[in-house]
């Protein structure tokens, strides 16, 4: 119970940072265990790809509304960047952004997307699929875990649905942290990896100091 307090209570902080009230949108699968992210990294179910049919993004419902005129997107763009201007209704006008992924500094938030670390169609094929939509939901607007970050755009769409044996983020300096955002995301949703996923990951971790 102590420890869905804390993450509440981390929820919360960030979101009152932005100026932004947290509207739960469903119930979540149980914590993460404890430990290194190596160590829950071999505790991640290596299983087979599920069917893409019946997949699509609108059954995530991404960006929900998350209070005072923003919704999920707002609240990532505020979270992440330094002296973010916004209206009266939330949106964005400007600020400097740093994106993990290529090192490069931006201050027009049109050139940036929020990533979904683990991406919705990945989520799907390992185990998303056979959830309810209010658990994606949850899982698309995931302000709690590492699942969020405001990116360049271009290499947010390079990126696609790709997992990290198949693309990895041009900035090099950033895989160790990516992959442990990967695998706190993976195991906290109880979602499978595929052999080459994993041993991408652990190779990633690999470069971690």
């Amino acid at each position: 119970m102590g420890g869905k307090l804390i993450l509440v209570l981390a929820a919360t902080t960030v979101l009152a940072a932005a100026g932004c009230s947290l509207t739960p949108v469903g119930v979540a699968p149980s914590g993460a265990p404890s430990g290194t992210v190596a160590g829950q990294l071999d505790q991640l179910t290596v299983g087979s790809v599920l069917s893409m049919a019946g997949y699509s993004r609108a059954r995530f419902r991404i960006w929900a509304e998350q209070g005072a005129g923003c919704n999920t997107r707002d609240v990532v763009l505020k979270r992440d960047g330094q002296g973010v201007t916004a209206t009266a209704t939330c949106k964005i006008t400007h600020g400097r952004w740093a994106s993990p992924y290529n090192g490069r500094t931006y201050t027009d938030p049109q050139q940036l997307d929020i990533d979904h670390v683990v991406p919705l169609a990945n989520a799907w094929r390992s185990g998303a699929k056979n959830w309810t939509d209010t658990q994606r939901e949850q899982f698309a607007n995931d302000l709690t875990r590492p699942q969020l970050l405001a990116v360049d755009a271009t290499d947010n769409r390079a990126k696609g649905d790709q997992d990290p044996a198949q693309w990895k983020p041009p900035n090099r300096g950033f895989w160790c942290r990516y992959a442990q955002n990967w695998v706190t995301v993976k195991v906290y949703w109880r979602l499978t990896v595929t052999a080459p996923e994993k041993a991408a990951l652990a190779d990633m971790l690999g470069t971690c100091s």
